[in-house]
């Protein structure tokens, strides 16, 4: 019964008005012929989380038939137990010898926190540092950073934004600021019926959200870097994404995606291809339920490989 309730509760949201409104595109052969190759190509995905103790946990989801999970390592005590309820994506990046440096950003109480550790050949947690940046974000339902680098890895078109959607629906957004922290705060309302968002596409020019809301829709929400922040939404869907607490997404072939939904109400999980979003002539194919529990209270995007987060599924 508490199943059914959750869905009748999100089936009767209204989507925002003023922003969550698009008109419903066929979709075409071609549309569906260009993306087929992506949705069956073999991808992968490494879904991390913050468990109830602190830890920083991962895995990895494989395509194929079945779907695979290899269980990755887990990193302990790296926030106080039970104190984390929002974490942007977690970046690994290579270090010299034989560590790599893990960084990203958690919202613990009222306050947002910058983290970052080292981790050497043995996965044992070197260097730990954990630092409030500002108070003013228990109100958020989800935070999330976009990097761009440009293709040669240095120069002028290097930038950095940071996204958060605070429980009233408004649509905020932040540039860099030197290494440390962001400034330009710039907002948008309108996406109260949204449930989460995750970034699918990265440009220069542009950042690219899919959402969906508690009446099941499912949009893409592309934000233009240009200021004054406006934000461009179409539907993808229409209905039975309700039931997603989460969603992850990774690159998958050059201009797809490999999305993960996650229903925090039964512990579980499951994958879509999603071709090149175009509106509703986006192809989304689905790839079956995750075999594994996903029983931790928060969940972030996870880039372990080089090329694996050239978003581009926008």
């Amino acid at each position: 019964m508490a199943r059914k309730r959750r869905i009748a509760r999100r089936a009767s949201a209204v989507v925002g008005a003023a922003v969550l409104t698009a008109g419903v595109l066929p979709v075409t052969a071609e549309a569906a012929k260009a993306d087929r190759s992506a949705a069956a190509a073999v991808c992968a995905m490494q879904p991390g989380s913050v468990t109830s103790g602190g830890d920083n946990r991962g895995m990895r989801i494989t395509t194929g038939s079945p779907l695979t999970v290899t269980p990755g390592p887990t990193y302990p005590d790296i926030y106080p137990a039970g104190q984390v309820s929002i974490s942007t994506s977690i970046e690994l990046l290579a270090d010299s010898g034989a560590y790599g440096s893990v960084g990203g950003w958690v919202v613990m109480g009222s306050s947002l926190y910058g983290s970052n550790y080292q981790i050497d050949a043995n996965d044992n947690v070197l260097n730990l540092q954990v630092t409030k940046v500002g108070g003013g974000w228990g109100g958020f339902k989800v935070v999330d950073t976009s990097y761009y680098n440009p293709p040669s890895g240095t120069g002028p078109n290097f930038r950095a934004n940071q996204y958060g959607l605070s429980g009233d629906g408004v649509l905020y957004r932040w540039k860099a600021k030197g290494g440390s922290w962001w400034t330009g705060k710039e907002s948008y309302p309108g996406f109260s019926a949204v449930e989460t968002m995750a970034l699918i596409s990265r440009t220069f020019t542009y950042d690219t959200f899919l959402a969906n809301t508690r009446g099941g829709a499912l949009y893409t929400i592309r934000i233009p870097t240009s200021s004054p922040m406006k934000p461009i939404v179409k539907q993808v869907r229409t209905s039975t994404w309700q039931t997603f607490d989460w969603l992850l997404a990774q690159k998958c072939g050059t201009q797809s995606t490999l999305l993960l939904g996650i229903d925090k109400e039964t512990q579980s999980g499951y994958l879509y291809a999603v071709g090149h979003a175009n509106g509703a002539a986006t192809v989304i194919q689905g790839l079956g339920k995750v075999p594994t529990s996903f029983p931790d209270p928060v969940y972030f995007r996870r880039k372990t490989e080089p090329g694996s987060d050239d978003l581009f599924g926008e």
